[in-house]
């Protein structure tokens, strides 16, 4: 049996880390998408997520298989939101950020197993809204968050110096 779980991230692991956001930026841009392509998320980032105990990663017999961000704190880009609204717009909500597969793990649904034991967290924080946003062209995401009851919301913009348009989801628990 495999072993599979998710553990904070710590600084010992940004290398790995990053080999993973570099080769999910490799991956968004190989069928066409510019989320990611700007320079972000960049090493500073991941330390900063690391730092403030945000960063999780995904764990492989061993071996570090996945990265994410998880955020307890308002996001300042979900404060306008077009083309809908949030369903709970004031109630407290988690934020995941960053969500990467490494290549060599890609194809063995573990984002489904990543993303349910990040939305057990954000449980055990006593959260029950979550909300993640993605670029419109990136549809596994899209239908990763769909399968887990995520709803989109909306289109809000981020911090991107190609294309700051990104599509927003949330689940409501």
């Amino acid at each position: 049996m495999t072993l599979i779980y998710v553990r904070k991230a710590d600084e010992t692991d940004q290398s790995v880390i990053m080999q993973i956001i570099d080769n999910a930026k490799a991956f968004l841009k190989s069928y066409g998408s510019p989320q990611w392509q700007d320079g972000h998320p960049n090493a500073q980032m991941i330390n900063d997520d690391i730092v403030n105990e945000r960063g999780y990663v995904l764990v492989v017999d061993n071996e570090i298989a996945g990265y994410a961000a998880v955020s307890f704190e308002p996001e300042s880009n979900y404060k306008q939101i077009t083309d809908g609204q949030w369903k709970r717009q004031t109630e407290p909500y988690a934020v995941i950020h960053r969500l990467a597969i490494s290549n060599e793990y890609r194809g063995q649904r573990l984002s489904k197993i990543m993303l349910s034991n990040l939305i057990s967290i954000i449980v055990n924080h006593q959260f029950v809204n979550v909300r993640i946003d993605t670029h419109p062209l990136n549809k596994p995401l899209q239908g990763l968050v769909a399968s887990f009851g995520f709803v989109r919301r909306g289109q809000i913009n981020v911090i991107d110096k190609l294309d700051p348009i990104r599509e927003a989801f949330e689940l409501n628990l």
